[in-house]
């Protein structure tokens, strides 16, 4: 039982982590009806302009915390919409989905050949010390992940719920024209939600990256992950994306320490495939009528 109890928190630490890259496909679809497929290098990226900051230009970290997720929202947010989004998506969903594949590659490459290929290391944001409760031990990253990320989609949740910013983008995710027709710039709602996600993702990074280290390549397992876990908990409801990075997070977890750790990543894509074929809506999803 101990053991089980600190993989869960183990495992919700980094499902917490997945959901808040997840949560990002979930906002981009509902408002653009956008597919990221770059989201993991979205992820990447910051991690690599914290370690620029931070390690290399030696700024403070609250400084270099500042500055990554300003240049990550810009970079990712305006930039992003700016080239991509306005150019491509009046012509539909397919040509913006290769571009963004094509975005994922560039990304990655790019900090293979320019940077470097090693696994930079990241200093811990919080004390790795253990903390013991019972007989259970976890470590204080964890928790404070675990925490972080909570008041992350909390304040989200609570954005999207309470304000007329919120309001405005479940009336786009729910019919953009109607909403267009009611004065809502859908444009301009987009650009703030791609903003939105740049931030989420650069949050995402802060906390991941003393847990994977930073590489150019990790963004293909994280964004994976993000995806799997949206389509598992529902991709039209945030508190879906919520529970299924949850999820992803334990099963990952429990399946390679009891089963398999060389295949701990196929117990996700099972799951995922029995979603479809049971609840193809996902479990916290709203089955949409399509006319």
């Amino acid at each position: 039982m101990t053991d089980v109890l600190q993989l869960f928190v183990a495992g919700v630490s980094i499902g917490a982590i997945y959901a808040m890259a997840a949560i990002g496909f979930v906002l981009l679809w509902q408002t653009s009806n956008t597919i990221n497929f770059a989201q993991g290098e979205f992820v990447v990226l910051p991690a690599f302009l914290m370690v620029l900051f931070w390690t290399v230009f030696r700024l403070p970290f609250a400084a270099a915390l500042l500055a990554t997720l300003v240049v990550s929202t810009l970079l990712l947010g305006l930039l992003v919409k700016a080239v991509l989004v306005e150019r491509l998506l009046k012509m539909g969903v397919l040509p913006l989905v290769i571009a963004t594949i094509g975005l994922s590659m560039l990304i990655r490459y790019s900090l293979q050949q320019f940077w470097t290929p090693l696994a930079l290391p990241f200093p811990a944001l919080f004390s790795r010390a253990p903390i013991r409760v019972g007989e259970v031990i976890f470590t204080r990253e964890e928790l404070m992940n675990v925490l972080f990320a909570a008041l992350v989609i909390g304040a989200l949740q609570l954005a999207i719920r309470r304000t007329k910013l919120g309001w405005a983008m479940q009336a786009v995710a729910q019919n953009r024209n109607l909403a267009a027709v009611l004065g809502i710039n859908v444009s301009r709602l987009v650009g703030l939600t791609f903003m939105l996600n740049a931030a989420l993702t650069a949050v995402a990074a802060i906390l991941v990256a003393p847990v994977y280290l930073v590489k150019y390549d990790i963004g293909i397992g994280i964004g994976l992950k993000a995806f799997y876990a949206a389509i598992i908990g529902g991709f039209n409801q945030i508190r879906g994306a919520l529970l299924g990075g949850l999820l992803v997070g334990l099963v990952e977890t429990y399946s390679a320490a009891y089963i398999s750790n060389q295949f701990r990543d196929a117990f996700a894509l099972i799951m995922l495939i029995g979603v479809l074929l049971l609840k193809p809506e996902g479990l916290w999803g709203i089955k949409e009528e399509w006319m």
